[in-house]
């Protein structure tokens, strides 16, 4: 019976702290602004959400470089973010972007109708 009991209570404190990993939450949409301190999102459904950016957040392009490739104002972004429980507000620790600029649509081809042929008049 007591071996019941420590077991149960040893698997209740293993659960334990991987419940606080669920508090990440996702911002899906397009920069409207940003600084070195925040970014500001306009969601899908058109609300504003204020992210904020740390040094220890994460930056990822849509071609998966982690390089010095930074978003920019009208690029859609995917943010994994924290919610702090003093401030409560959001703090990114991953932000995945993809480049507004699209590339160019391709150049159609305009076919020539071969000229005319003129036919000499019949003598």
């Amino acid at each position: 019976m007591w071996f019941r009991l420590l077991l149960t209570l040893a698997f209740l404190c293993m659960l334990t702290p991987g419940s606080a990993h669920s508090a990440d939450q996702h911002v899906l949409g397009t920069i409207m602004a940003i600084d070195k301190a925040h970014v500001e999102i306009k969601t899908t459904k058109g609300q504003s959400v204020i992210v904020r950016v740390d040094k220890k957040t994460r930056y990822k392009d849509e071609s998966g470089s982690k390089g010095m490739n930074m978003p920019e104002v009208g690029d859609r972004v995917v943010i994994t973010a924290t919610k702090e429980d003093k401030e409560k507000v959001l703090l990114a620790t991953n932000i995945h972007f993809s480049s507004a600029r699209r590339a160019p649509a391709p150049i159609e081809q305009t076919l020539t109708q071969p000229a005319p042929v003129q036919s000499e008049p019949m003598q």
